[in-house]
């Protein structure tokens, strides 16, 4: 699935490290942003997710590599595709990039489980559709 969802943060003093450099856990956060605010603009609410389906996202795996540092109030431009679209989960190729700098690229997968028995589940249709359309 080809399409690309970007979204741009700032780094603020507290994403640093004491070298003043992002610190590399924040990175993990930042790609959790991304895929909120991609979920968002696909008009699917978390929230809404839970109450309507009884359904939550969470991480099962995630592999990232560093390839340059972020400093202080750089630009981070965070991309996101979806590698592959599962029965229930989604496998995320994200980068992180300051300008032409890549900063930071990792696969994440996240699995569709239930909220009372925090089992796996089948996406919800109408969710899997929207992502599929991008």
């Amino acid at each position: 699935m080809p399409i690309v969802f970007t979204w741009t943060i700032r780094v603020y003093y507290e994403d640093t490290d004491a070298g003043g450099i992002v610190f590399y856990a924040n990175y993990l956060k930042f790609f959790e942003r991304a895929r909120t605010e991609w979920l968002r603009a696909l008009g699917i609410g978390q929230h809404a997710l839970l109450a309507q389906h009884g359904a939550m996202f969470v991480v099962s795996h995630a592999s990232i590599d560093y390839h340059a540092p972020a400093k202080l109030d750089d630009i981070i431009t965070l991309t996101l595709s979806i590698e592959k679209l599962g029965r229930a989960s989604v496998r995320f190729v994200q980068r992180a990039s300051n300008g032409a700098t890549l900063l930071a690229s990792a696969r994440v997968k996240v699995g569709c489980v239930e909220r009372a028995s925090l089992k796996p589940r089948s996406l919800p249709d109408a969710v899997a559709a929207k992502m599929r359309a991008g």
